[in-house]
């Protein structure tokens, strides 16, 4: 059977790519690639040396859970610019949040909707200030549902490490 061996990209539909694109670009430092020579409106960005971000336009409707999950260098200044843009989305997945794991994790919304999951690597630096923000809670996200089918772990962690 075949194996799926990573994610090469994701593609997020968005209403106006101008302004999305400038989101990404200059609120999260993705750099633009040449994307091929399709009849519709698209950019994409780099994200590292082996995956990608598609934006494409169209005028369908974001997904109200549905994510993404980015990593960044440094939560403390993205989660400020993000309260300042007023982006923090805590309606579907609740507050900022520290994971069991020590990674920081907020979610936002970009100018088209789509919903972004901004996430720091366990164990980096956060500023005090933002646990004492109103936008931030203690503990996991609980939905009330109480259904807990799937897999779980005490040690979960968002983050692969290399072998």
């Amino acid at each position: 059977m075949a194996r799926a061996l990573k994610i090469n990209h994701v593609t997020l539909i968005v209403d106006n790519l101008e302004k999305a694109g400038a989101f990404y670009a200059e609120e999260l430092g993705l750099e633009v690639l040449p994307a091929f020579h399709f009849d519709y409106p698209v950019m994409f960005f780099k994200f590292n040396e082996e995956q990608q971000l598609h934006l494409s336009e169209w005028k369908d409707t974001p997904s109200f859970r549905g994510h993404i999950c980015v990593q960044i260098d440094d939560f403390n200044a993205v989660f400020h610019r993000m309260k300042e843009l007023g982006a923090i989305d805590i309606s579907p997945w609740g507050k900022v949040r520290q994971l069991p794991d020590g990674a920081m994790q907020m979610f936002v919304r970009d100018p088209a909707g789509n919903l972004v999951e901004i996430s720091s690597r366990p164990g980096s630096a956060v500023d005090p200030a933002i646990f004492e923000d109103d936008l931030y809670e203690a503990g996991l996200y609980v939905s009330g549902r109480n259904d807990f089918r799937g897999e779980r772990s005490d040690n979960a962690t968002l983050y692969h490490e290399r072998s």
